[in-house]
């Protein structure tokens, strides 16, 4: 399956070598191990002091470790000895459940990639790893809740393909008995197929109910086109059997004389207002009392009062996706010049309380990128396109692999600041080149 997928703009050629090799990939190639003079430019660039195009604050921060280390003395006392990178305990509580890492992989949707198997694959290896999974918006829809007809009922045997139960069945297959969780998302758009629904009742879904380990969460929006729904391109007799459901614009492919077969297919963002949130939040806890309740949000200029919001009305997590985030198909100069850099969120957000939970998603497959977040407020970080890649890499392994190596990557960097659990990092740990200063809410 290797290479059939591409990521015009991303750090393709890393995550895909991470997917092969895992940790080693930390470090630079050991063939010129003693024979070359490496720092000052990092593995061969040029140090970077500024933010890449975009604004990502969060690229162009360094992580600064202490001279003077007081939890450093304490796990030293506490272990009778120094401690060392092996020691950083990286478990964490994320929305309500147990994960082995501050990390779980984010939604993909029904996008055509994900739906090649790649989905499937992505589910089996983050239920091995023991960290929570996003089930996207749209899956029921276009691949069916218990086959590819979409006419199974919840307690099908035969579930096929990638429909929502056989992504739920390669996750669960996999899951240690106290680790992770499965979160089912559904946007606007996406309520009329009663994806909550319908997970709620199904029997295949009873073990992560009881357990704990089930969560719904309502999509506000995306990185990749806030203020937009989804937008795909049909064809157009695909795009008249949809037509009752999503907006169709055939005009915007066509050539002179309005031949072209592709049909532009669009979905609502939803209309929300604070108390619009707070109702939905109240209908979630009262239809679905034995499930967890998450909210994800786009990079909005309000990004701090939506999630205070949500946190108050009684969300157990709020994700924020930024700009950077999103593998959806959108317009170019929502990609390139709409919605809040994932850093400028964290900042607006400034750090939650220790009772509310926030992710983080955008760009992220390593790990000082990563402990950034986690520094600034995010208690774990979403895995999008980057898991794609690597399950692409190798269906197997490649995203064990990429988050070996991201795992590899934040011991190191923990440890070096002197602290020993993800929760420990706070926003002194981050300096920003433009400000000189700590990176803190106004």
């Amino acid at each position: 399956m290797s290479g059939v997928l591409s990521a015009p703009g991303f750090p393709e050629a890393a995550i895909r070598s991470r997917a092969r090799e895992g940790a080693a990939r930390a470090f630079p190639s050991t063939d010129g191990y003693g024979l070359t003079l490496f720092g000052a430019g990092g593995t061969g660039g040029e140090p970077r002091t500024a933010a890449p195009r975009g604004g990502d604050a969060l690229d162009a921060m360094r992580l600064v470790p202490p001279v003077f280390v007081p939890q450093r003395l304490e796990k030293l006392t506490d272990l009778a000895r120094e401690p060392l990178y092996g020691d950083v305990e990286l478990a964490t509580d994320i929305g309500g459940f147990r994960s082995s890492l501050p990390v779980y992989v984010s939604a993909f949707g029904s996008t055509q990639v994900a739906s090649s198997g790649l989905g499937l694959a992505a589910s089996r290896q983050a239920g091995r790893l023991g960290i929570p999974l996003v089930i996207g918006e749209n899956v029921v829809p276009t691949n069916g809740f218990a086959g590819a007809s979409g006419s199974g009922s919840a307690d099908a045997s035969a579930d096929t393909g990638d429909s929502m139960l056989a992504r739920l069945r390669a996750y669960e297959q996999e899951l240690p008995d106290d680790m992770g969780g499965l979160a089912f998302q559904q946007s606007t758009e996406d309520a009329d197929a009663e994806v909550w629904n319908q997970i709620y009742s199904a029997p295949a879904a009873k073990a992560l109910l009881e357990s704990g380990r089930l969560a719904f969460e309502l999509k506000v929006g995306q990185g990749a086109k806030p203020g937009l729904g989804g937008m795909t391109v049909l064809k157009r007799e695909v795009a008249a059997q949809l037509a009752d459901r999503y907006s169709t614009d055939e005009s915007v492919f066509a050539d002179g004389q309005g031949e072209d077969d592709r049909v532009l297919r669009s979905s609502s963002p939803g209309t929300f207002t604070a108390e619009i949130l707070r109702q939905q939040i109240r209908f979630m806890r009262n239809n679905y009392p034995r499930a967890r309740i998450w909210v994800k949000l786009p990079p909005g200029r309000d990004i701090h009062e939506a999630a205070v919001v949500a946190w108050a009305s009684g969300a157990d997590s709020v994700t924020v996706d930024g700009a950077e985030g999103g593998s959806g198909w959108a317009p170019s100069s929502f990609l390139d010049q709409v919605g809040l850099p994932l850093g400028e969120c964290l900042r607006r957000l400034g750090p939650p309380s220790r009772s509310n939970c926030l992710l983080a998603s955008g760009r992220m497959w390593e790990g000082a990128r990563a402990a950034k977040a986690l520094a600034l407020g995010a208690r774990a970080v979403g895995l999008g396109r980057a898991a794609l890649l690597a399950a692409d890499e190798d269906p197997q392994d490649g995203i064990a692999r990429l988050v070996t190596c991201l795992a590899f990557e934040l011991r190191l960097l923990i440890s070096a600041l002197g602290k020993y659990t993800p929760a420990a990092l706070d926003p002194e740990d981050v300096w920003l080149p433009e400000t000189a200063g700590p990176y803190l809410h106004p």
